[in-house]
């Protein structure tokens, strides 16, 4: 167990997700489910039951340090690997491998999202061993693919080969092709074929894979973070960081490496996954009303509303009329109201906003 390693990415700003979600204080840092833990402690509490304390590495924005230490206290300052820019998931990927390869060469490591929720988590964390003992005997890099339920076009998808089922387990195949968002025409057949799965974001692999697969595949990233052998945990580790990131390319794991390397698995499964990277996503994943609403806040009162998702502040009485289909959102007096199907363009409204009325309101 000592080898087990868990890297949380929480460096994303969950402008999909405003008004709730801000630079300041993006989702991971919320408590949007109402369960007393925001996201990002709902996966540490998730991982912790198979990594010790020590092996969590949480990879953030320097400007989220603070709400990081505040949330997870259990963490050393030295487990907070600080981004001086975002540079999407390879380069964040990049940073904790070669920082770990100072502490453990041996290691097992699981990189996951710290926003995604799971509903079955005894069920996942069964796969997720299955997965490290694969990691460990084999040079594999694996991620965990969700058995699709609906046509979903907001979501990545991977294609298994139909015959490549391994000794280890009945759901665990090789990988044939990664698919971006697919249009909905091509998400039904998808579907309808069998041999496509969502694509979690969750990895594991050995360090020596992951570490070779950047060699290979993305080999101007590796050489810009192995450069950093001797200066991780050190004063200048910053510096140092501050330069890389500044050379380094912006690019995706899935895109840098997954997409092109040979040997790439997924163990397919169905424990009540979501990534919660919408408001219809958290729709879709929340208990209903008779009507077909989910309503969050003490005092909200809807008349001839149906499949609504309404979020208030616990201070306000909201009523609703006649909508049907629609996110209504208030959060730091910025009220949000917008067609369910139209959710998209919220990004493109966070983008108006910060032009003509400043980044204090997003």
């Amino acid at each position: 167990m000592n080898n087990n390693y868990c890297v949380i990415m929480a460096g994303g700003i969950g402008s999909r997700f405003w008004p709730l979600s801000t630079t300041n204080m993006p989702k991971q840092f919320l408590d949007i489910l109402g369960t007393g833990r925001t996201f990002i402690q709902q996966t540490y509490d998730r991982y912790k039951r198979i990594c010790p304390d020590e092996n969590f590495y949480v990879v953030t924005s320097t400007d989220y340090k603070d709400l990081v230490v505040k949330q997870l206290p259990e963490l050393r300052e030295d487990q907070i690997l600080l981004e001086p820019l975002r540079r999407n998931t390879a380069p964040c990927v990049a940073y904790a491998c070669y920082k770990i390869q100072t502490v453990n060469p041996d290691a097992i490591i699981i990189v996951a999202p710290s926003d995604h929720h799971i509903q079955q988590e005894d069920e996942f964390l069964e796969q997720v061993k299955i997965g490290l003992e694969f990691a460990k005997n084999n040079d594999v890099l694996l991620t965990l693919g969700i058995t699709p339920n609906r046509p979903e076009t907001g979501y990545g998808y991977i294609q298994i080969e139909s015959s490549s089922i391994v000794n280890v387990a009945e759901n665990l195949h090789k990988v044939k092709t990664f698919t971006e968002k697919p249009d909905l025409d091509l998400a039904k057949i998808f579907l309808e074929s069998g041999e496509f799965f969502w694509n979690s974001g969750i990895f594991i692999w050995s360090l020596s894979s992951i570490l070779n697969a950047f060699e290979k595949h993305l080999s101007s990233v590796s050489e810009l973070f192995k450069k950093g052998h001797k200066l991780y945990g050190t004063a200048n580790e910053i510096p140092f960081l501050n330069k890389t990131y500044s050379e380094c390319q912006n690019i995706s794991i899935d895109y840098g490496i997954m997409e092109k390397a040979d040997n790439v698995y997924v163990l397919c499964s169905d424990f009540g996954w979501s990534d919660l990277g919408t408001w219809v996503s958290l729709y879709e994943s929340s208990n209903k009303d008779t009507e077909g609403n989910v309503v969050s806040g003490k005092d909200v009162m809807l008349y001839n509303s149906t499949n609504c998702i309404v979020n208030m502040p616990k201070d306000k009485l909201v009523v609703l009329h006649g909508l049907d289909g629609y996110i209504v959102v208030e959060s730091e007096g910025i009220l949000l109201v917008c067609k369910k199907e139209d959710e998209l363009q919220i990004r493109q409204f966070v983008n108006d906003v910060r032009m003509n009325k400043g980044e204090n309101f997003v």
